[in-house]
């Protein structure tokens, strides 16, 4: 029966990838047309995609556009052109969207303090796009709501009141305005839920630059530097955060999440780091330590207590996942070898991942959903013992594709299928991690998990 054992490896290095893949105007229509397509088959007259900084990947998705700074907002009627609003840093930004929109100014959507003196009414310009009384309006932000949460989940809206007000004054009360996002999002058959092979190939672009950011971190932080210092070796290259920069060590490391800061560290913390970027996250969790010796007396032991059980886990969760297989029985594995209340893991153990870092997620309790071909989905089962083992943690990005799509990925992006033939032959023939074809990993550090940063080759293996 193989185990999990800390044994000594060297990782391997990949070539780095120097062109990032592109996703042509023709893919961006089809997306559209699905979108439409869809939105009518829902009974809806016309979609709105509502977008601000931290909540634009559904529109980004569907046009290219990716606002800053500001929000935007983009109308959809059947049968007219599609028309997008924004403030004035937008304007020239959404103008060069790979789909053709009328792009129209609403300075309301700007900054505090710009002009605001030639602002038209928000009820015109709805109006003049094609919202009429009694319409069915499909509103897509970056949330939907389910019947656990609300008996009427479709009439709850995540975007800004002063919007959703003057849609529904605008359509009467013989008009609806519901909740959309179950399009976009829906892990069973929503429309970002499955990705063209030019998007997972720019995903796996983006997992190389993260993976390869931690893996830095990881190999270089050293006592007496600062969580900042230590941060430098993310070396970001300027792509598109997924959420913000994550270090910290110490105590400080308990509450995850924290952005780094000017604490020196010492040997003997917790450290944990965190890197994404649109379409790729990692992180890694463990000890400022060259081996047990260094930890506080009363977890020594964290190597067999807390980390094997974890990879073990992670293992099977890797080895299980292939087309057909179930969230709930992604899910069930985790409940069963880590459902003790000292691994405290709460959230769903795997999502999807996309241009956000969790779009939404088929494995929970019970789920009936299918891995299908297409997915992008994140390894991310993250204990939280609360107590003095602090926790450990490997995520990284996986992807699913059937054998005529790795076919196809293979002869549109060679370089990429080697660099993922080279990942999976290291998880075989080091770690004994025994992949389906069809699973793909995109991380330049997939399956390395060492729990003391000070000895990084020395890492979690089966054996």
């Amino acid at each position: 029966m193989r185990k999990a054992q800390l044994v000594e490896i060297t990782l391997p290095e990949y070539t780095e990838p120097e062109d990032e893949p592109q996703i042509d105007a023709a893919i961006f229509q089809a997306r559209f047309d699905k979108f439409v397509s869809r939105m009518r088959a829902g009974g809806a007259d016309a979609a709105l995609i509502y977008a601000d900084r931290e909540h634009s990947a559904n529109l980004a998705w569907l046009t290219g556009f990716d606002p800053r700074f500001e929000e935007a907002l983009l109308i959809v009627v059947s049968g007219n052109e599609p028309v997008l609003l924004t403030g004035p840093e937008n304007q020239g930004p959404a103008k060069s969207a790979a789909i053709a929109m009328d792009v129209r100014l609403y300075p309301p959507m700007g900054l505090l303090g710009q002009d605001r003196s030639n602002t038209p009414q928000l009820s015109d310009l709805l109006s003049k796009a094609g919202i009429r009384r009694g319409m069915t309006l499909s509103v897509c932000g970056w949330k939907y709501f389910s019947s656990q949460e609300h008996t009427d989940p479709q009439s709850w809206l995540e975007v800004p009141a002063y919007l959703v007000d003057t849609l529904r004054y605008l359509v009467g009360s013989g008009g609806r305005v519901a909740n959309g996002g179950e399009v976009l999002m829906n892990p069973q058959d929503g429309l970002r839920s499955n990705c063209e092979i030019d998007q997972l190939a720019r995903f796996e672009f983006a997992a190389c630059h993260t993976s390869d950011a931690v893996k830095r971190v990881v190999t270089s932080a050293k006592p007496g530097m600062t969580e900042y210092e230590a941060a430098t070796r993310f070396q970001p290259i300027g792509m598109p955060l997924s959420c913000h920069t994550m270090f910290s060590s110490g105590q400080r490391a308990w509450h995850g999440l924290l952005s780094p800061g000017s604490r020196t560290m010492e040997i003997g913390d917790a450290v944990t780091a965190a890197y994404g970027v649109q379409g790729a996250l990692n992180c890694r969790a463990g000890w400022l330590a060259s081996d047990a010796g260094d930890l506080p007396k009363p977890v020594r032991d964290y190597v067999d207590v807390l980390v094997a059980p974890y990879f073990e886990t992670i293992v099977e969760w890797l080895e299980t996942i292939g087309l057909g297989a179930t969230g709930g029985t992604l899910d069930a594995i985790v409940r069963k070898r880590l459902g003790n209340p000292f691994f405290g893991v709460q959230l769903n153990p795997g999502h999807l991942i996309h241009l956000d870092e969790w779009m939404h997620t088929p494995v929970f309790p019970g789920s009936d959903i299918e891995i299908r071909s297409g997915m992008a989905m994140q390894v991310d089962v993250i204990p939280a013992t609360g107590g003095p083992y602090f926790t450990t943690n490997i995520e990284d990005g996986i992807a699913v594709l059937d054998e005529n799509g790795r076919s196809r990925f293979a002869e549109k992006f060679p370089a990429a299928m080697e660099r993922i033939c080279q990942r999976k032959a290291f998880l075989l023939d080091a770690l004994g991690i025994r992949l389906k074809p069809e699973i793909l990993p995109f991380s330049n550090i997939a399956g390395w998990l060492p729990p003391f940063w000070l000895s990084p080759g020395r890492c979690m293996a089966m054996r």
